[in-house]
């Protein structure tokens, strides 16, 4: 047997809605939040039982980077706000202003210790603006931004097809507990990281193996500071006691997987966990400051963050970088390089094929290298929040996201505090 009949049927309309984004990452609730705040009518679908994705669920609790790496500010707008959300609830720690750009050795040894500097051993650190916070805090803070926002927030829902008439996407098909059924809208923004919506629709994507990731937090240290300087491959935290282990595959499995494959990602989360679960007995065993740390957390989502990326009607490449490009809708910095800064295009976030979607996030139009810089959660947020601003403007235009004013979706960007422009 090769393969099942499914029976042709007409699915039920669960709701009809202006805008439709499905995942709730960074990206898909900047999206959102934008979209609502525009005006619009907006549900937001998300396949797991909270928001925030690889940022929360995956235990990735640093936003890398908000800054340029030469102290200067090139995320703002949904980010910053969030940011400072957290902070006010104490729940966020970040370097003050005018430390960023700064080389003081000592500096830069602090921060470090938060995993707020990243980079090669021969690399010339300065303080970045980055920032290290509780996942749990970011989800309340995700959740009041949703719902404050007016968004018609629904969970347990995986997008499961693109339903196309002509060229455009009429809704989405979702299985939830409940069965299948139907998502209607005007325009789409597909923010669910591997490209389920893109791909579904035809639209033209490349496909990468990666390395998994699988992040964990510890309780119950005694000393944090010391355990981190005894070598211990910690992170500090907010919270007093607890520590952030960024743990990774790369030397211990010697086979990429494919995210979008359900064989390789069972593969990786037991070989993953298994050794989490190994590695941190080695660690107390290791360390006296860790012998009676207990497992707080271990991520809920394995950490791939590459699969499926849009070839869109924009592709930016490692050409572009310290390159001023026409229709910018966000800058970007680089994680572990210093000055290096990309402008990112309209273009990038269009699909060629289908003229009522959007992609946002980790799978917007870019090559393999300059994805590392693209995929982080402060770009995240900052062409999520393009996105959604997008996806209200075109209402105006029948859905058809190409006919959007790339100036006047700037103007709104600028007016709400994101940054669009860059001095290169």
């Amino acid at each position: 047997m090769t393969g099942l009949h499914e029976p042709a049927r007409d699915l039920p309309l669960l709701a009809r809605t202006d805008v439709l984004v499905v995942g709730g990452g960074s990206a898909g609730v900047a999206a959102a939040v934008a979209a609502a705040r525009s005006g619009a009518r907006v549900v937001l679908a998300e396949a797991s039982s909270s928001l925030g994705g690889l940022a929360t669920n995956g235990l990735i609790a640093l936003l890398l980077t908000l800054d340029d790496g030469r102290g200067k500010q090139v995320i703002a707008g949904l980010c910053q706000e969030v940011t400072e959300r957290m902070q006010s609830l104490g729940g966020a720690f970040a370097p003050p202003p005018e430390h960023w750009g700064r080389p003081d050795p000592e500096l830069v040894k602090r921060y470090a210790s938060w995993g707020l500097v990243w980079g090669g051993a021969r690399a010339e650190h300065v303080v970045r603006y980055s920032v290290a916070y509780d996942p749990e805090v970011l989800r309340e803070v995700l959740n009041d931004l949703v719902t404050q926002a007016g968004v018609e927030l629904l969970f347990h829902m995986w997008g499961a097809r693109a339903l196309l008439e002509g060229g455009r996407i009429a809704g989405v098909a979702f299985e939830s507990r409940a069965g299948r059924h139907a998502i209607a809208a005007d325009v789409v923004v597909d923010a669910t990281g591997d490209g389920h919506v893109l791909a579904s629709a035809g639209c033209a994507f490349e496909l990468e193996r990666v390395h998994p990731w699988l992040w964990f937090r510890i309780g119950g240290v005694s000393d944090v500071d010391a355990a981190i300087a005894a070598g211990a491959p910690l992170f500090r935290t907010p919270n007093p006691g607890q520590a952030l282990l960024p743990w990774g595959s790369v030397t211990r499995i010697d086979r990429k997987i494919d995210a979008t494959d359900p064989r390789d990602l069972s593969f990786a989360e037991l070989a993953c966990r298994r050794m989490v679960m190994e590695e941190f007995r080695a660690l107390r065993e290791r360390h006296a400051e860790l012998r009676d740390a207990h497992l707080c957390e271990i991520a809920r989502l394995i950490g791939v963050t590459e699969s499926r990326r849009l070839v869109g009607r924009a592709l930016l490449t490692h050409a572009d970088r310290q390159k001023p490009l026409p229709g910018a809708i966000a800058i970007t910095g680089h994680w572990t390089k210093y000055g290096a800064v990309y402008a990112i295009p309209y273009g990038c976030l269009q699909a060629r094929e289908v003229e009522n979607l959007l992609v946002t996030g980790r799978c917007i139009s870019a090559d393999h290298h300059t994805h590392n810089a693209t995929k982080e959660i402060p770009p995240c947020f900052a062409t999520g929040e393009a996105a959604g601003s997008a996806a209200a403007l075109s209402l105006e235009c029948g859905g058809r996201v190409g006919d959007v004013p790339v100036e006047t979706l700037r103007e709104r960007l600028r007016a709400r505090g994101a940054i669009v422009d860059y001095a290169f």
